[in-house]
């Protein structure tokens, strides 16, 4: 019987709204689980997958970084991407990959921006595998 209420928002849309049973998202500094009566929180998100699970169905969503609020058993994200993970575009994410591997980055700014782009793609790629792609 899920008592989590879901929302997911992007700068474009509400990609997600939805009840569930758990929730496992992606923290900049590891993966945190939501079960009904959480504490409240918030949080900075990382890059990565979300499952969502509903009795015996788990919905899979690449988010890329954003903040996440906990609070009377809502989970609300705001967050600059999110997709399903059997939706990602694999080839694209290992283009991404390939070129912020090669990147130059001879200032702090430039290797922050490289290894941004280095965690997205990697997480983009593990998300799509664990989907099945």
């Amino acid at each position: 019987m899920p008592s989590i209420q879901c929302i997911v928002v992007t700068p474009e849309k509400t990609a997600l709204e939805t009840t569930a049973d758990f929730i496992a998202l992606p923290l900049a500094d590891g993966e945190m689980g939501v079960g009904e009566n959480h504490a409240p929180v918030i949080g900075r998100l990382g890059y990565g997958e979300m499952r969502i699970v509903s009795g015996s169905q788990t919905q899979r969503l690449y988010v890329d970084g954003g903040f996440v609020q906990i609070a009377n058993n809502e989970v609300n994200i705001l967050t600059g991407k999110a997709i399903p993970s059997a939706q990602i575009d694999v080839a694209q994410a290992e283009v991404q990959l390939a070129e912020a591997s090669k990147a130059a980055a001879p200032t702090d700014e430039l290797a922050a921006i490289k290894t941004r782009n280095i965690e997205q793609a990697r997480n983009q790629i593990r998300a799509a595998k664990r989907a099945g792609k």
